[in-house]
């Protein structure tokens, strides 16, 4: 799908500087901006959070000029909704995109019923610790284009959608208590699917699609059963078949990067000696 907001904004002064596709219809992307006059009118959603600057940034509203923009506040611009923008300083700004499809379909699978219809709230420069947070704790804070975090990535925008339906929208239902784990046979088989598939870009849809649940219910299902997150297990995994293979064979230490899913060996070695302690190189020359 090609997100409007993306073409739009490229035919301003914006300056696109990341984008990433995160899977389930979702993407992500990174921008800067200064003195300029915008105007968009998308196909889909648009969750937007100030990262720097921002104070300068006004939008049109039937009342004139709003601004309240600085960093961590956030703006929600609903599908088809036109809105206009006068950026009189500097900042830079993270937006996700998703369609309406998609928010349909996670709200069918968290409440096992579809709703007649689903309207989000348009919103401009609320302050919510909770979206913040997750931004910058999981989308800025990791390289988009590195395969090994796509995992981390799917699951945070899941975390933000799921956010957004509960608090700035008209569904009303309560988000359902989820007890126990997975069945030990779909535990069993999902570790054998995800040590296959260590050196691909795994996302969270990837991992539901294995157990037949929603990402919302096997995210839950799977802390149940394994005490941590599917991308903090999977990326333990990653690092323990890298361990192994640094031991047990003589390959390149760029070549064992890329058969457990790190697209650099500059990346893969900042990870491993995040969790080891020491870094690949001094586990190979210490096997020496």
């Amino acid at each position: 799908m090609k997100y409007q907001t993306l073409e739009q904004l490229q035919q301003h002064k914006t300056q696109l500087l990341e984008t990433a596709r995160l899977g389930s219809g979702m993407q992500i992307a990174a921008w800067k901006n200064q003195h300029d006059l915008v105007s968009v009118c998308s196909n889909h959603h648009t969750l937007s959070l100030y990262v720097k600057g921002g104070y300068e940034s006004y939008r049109k509203t039937p009342h004139g000029w709003r601004n309240g923009g600085a960093p961590d506040r956030f703006c929600l611009m609903p599908q088809g909704l036109e809105s206009t923008w006068d950026i009189r300083g500097d900042l830079s700004f993270v937006h996700l995109y998703y369609t309406d499809q998609h928010l349909r379909s996670l709200a069918t699978k968290i409440w096992d019923r579809e709703p007649a219809q689903i309207q989000l709230q348009e919103q401009s420069f609320v302050a919510d610790t909770k979206i913040s947070s997750l931004y910058r704790h999981f989308l800025l804070g990791c390289d988009w284009q590195e395969p090994s975090n796509h995992l981390q990535l799917s699951s945070t925008a899941n975390l933000l959608l799921n956010h957004l339906l509960q608090h700035y929208s008209n569904v009303q239902w309560q988000l359902p208590r989820v007890t126990g784990g997975l069945a030990p046979y779909l535990l069993k088989h999902l570790k054998q699917w995800i040590e296959q598939h260590l050196d691909q870009a795994i996302t969270l849809a990837d991992l539901a699609a294995q157990t037949q649940l929603s990402e919302y219910h096997f995210a839950h299902m799977f802390k149940q059963s394994m005490r941590i997150s599917p991308h903090q297990y999977v990326l333990q995994q990653r690092l323990h078949k890298a361990h192994m293979l640094i031991l047990s064979s003589t390959n390149d230490l760029t070549d064992i990067a890329l058969q457990c899913g790190f697209s650099s060996a500059s990346h893969f070695s900042t990870r491993f000696k995040q969790y080891y302690g020491y870094r690949p190189s001094q586990l190979r020359q210490g096997r020496g």
